[in-house]
């Protein structure tokens, strides 16, 4: 489930980008991170209960996703945050840095050739019922850490059938 969770997650950025036009800001790009983190323990815990099941790594593996998830569901909260300019976000993403002193902006289009504008971490491109992808993502990520410590409460591992 971990790793349809995390496909879906990734597979729905990606279609806000490639079909709605969304460029991803620095911040949204951490949180896909956090999914791909995900789908790959989600992958090798599949692996190896499959292959090696005397390992008896599944709560481990589900302990990990939960942690996973957690972290996916703090930094889209703190991406929101941002958002909502409730604190600042880092100078690299809301047009506070300075790593190319001296290069104007003008000068940056003329090398580049066209007018690009880097996305801002602290503006909010679509919203849904008042909530932003980032407090989506957050929900999302807060509900899937939930049903991986739930699972492993369960206290059980179970066998995949050969």
């Amino acid at each position: 489930m971990a790793a349809i969770a995390s496909l879906s997650a990734l597979g729905i950025a990606h279609a806000f980008e490639t079909f709605g036009g969304l460029q991803p800001c620095a911040l949204c790009l951490r949180q896909r991170e956090v999914y791909w983190f995900a789908l790959t323990i989600a992958i090798l815990g599949i692996l190896v209960m499959r292959f090696k099941p005397e390992w008896r790594l599944g709560r481990g593996v589900v302990a990990l996703l939960g942690l996973t998830f957690l972290t996916g569901a703090i930094v889209a909260g703190y991406h929101a945050g941002v958002e909502w300019h409730f604190w600042p976000g880092p100078t690299t993403c809301t047009g506070g840095g300075s790593g190319l002193d001296g290069l104007s902006a003008s000068d940056l289009s003329a090398v580049l050739g066209t007018a690009a504008k880097a996305p801002s971490c602290d503006q909010i491109p679509w919203s849904f019922a008042g909530i932003s992808m980032a407090g989506w993502n957050m929900l999302l990520s807060l509900t899937l850490a939930g049903a991986s410590f739930f699972s492993l409460m369960q206290g059980k591992e179970r066998e995949i059938a050969p």
